[in-house]
């Protein structure tokens, strides 16, 4: 590893560490929520921690933090196991951390973010730290991955679908039950939902939303490494002036 994991140091090690010049790493990664019928509830998780170790492995003069699985998932919350935080919680948590690190000298964060709706409190959580002169960035998956629109087959989704099964049968295939792989896609705003009497949500019974039969270990590699690409460029770009 080129990057150190901060729950690996002691506490003088980790005061060496963390210095003005580095930029610490957040993966972040749901340990809990349904990812339809083939995938299991750390999804994210397992997709977070894999992303982390290819950030260790490339990038110095990063300290990784350890992984957080809880934050802003409403939109699953009535598939059991399914846990969300409120938005305030989740924008605090991720400031709180940041904050705590801040201290010892690091003022440069990268949230390395694995799902959607953990965007709207990343962005509040990077307004309120930028007022303590704190820089704190984040993935955004549909914009690092817009470079391979073209090969999903897929005609919507963004959930347990065409491109998430097929990361994870490129990067964990053992976690992926490809035969209870289903297509489910139903276009509309709001949460999903397994009640069809619910007109507020989007019905996904499976907790699908795409088609996750059309996945593949090929499309899955170049999804992944497409992914890759834009988070070591992104953390790299953080290395100026904030």
């Amino acid at each position: 590893m080129r990057g150190l994991l901060l729950e690996t140091l002691t506490w003088p090690e980790a005061e060496t560490y963390l210095s003005a010049a580095t930029t610490v790493v957040i993966p972040l990664g749901a340990a809990c929520k349904e990812h339809g019928l083939h995938l299991p509830l750390n999804n994210d998780w397992l997709m977070a921690e894999y992303l982390k170790q290819r950030v260790l492995n490339e990038l110095e003069d990063v300290v990784v933090a350890p992984t957080i699985g809880y934050h802003f998932y409403p939109a699953f919350v009535e598939y059991p196991g399914s846990i969300s935080l409120r938005l305030e919680t989740a924008r605090d948590l991720i400031v709180d951390t940041c904050t705590s690190l801040a201290r010892f000298g690091p003022r440069r964060f990268y949230v390395l973010n694995t799902g959607i709706s953990t965007l709207k409190p990343l962005k509040a959580a990077s307004e309120q730290l930028a007022g303590d002169q704190i820089l704190m960035r984040y993935s955004d998956l549909d914009r690092l991955l817009a470079p391979t629109k073209h090969l999903q087959k897929q005609p919507g989704g963004g959930h347990a679908d065409e491109v998430e099964t097929s990361i994870m049968l490129y990067i964990a295939p053992d976690v992926v039950t490809m035969a209870k792989a289903v297509n489910e896609f139903r276009d509309g705003p709001g949460r999903l939902t397994r009640d069809k009497n619910n007109r507020d949500g989007v019905l996904s019974e499976s907790g699908v939303w795409g088609d996750a039969t059309l996945a593949t270990v090929e499309k899955g590699r170049t999804f992944t490494e497409t992914l890759v690409a834009g988070i070591l460029k992104d953390i790299s770009g953080m290395s100026g002036p904030n």
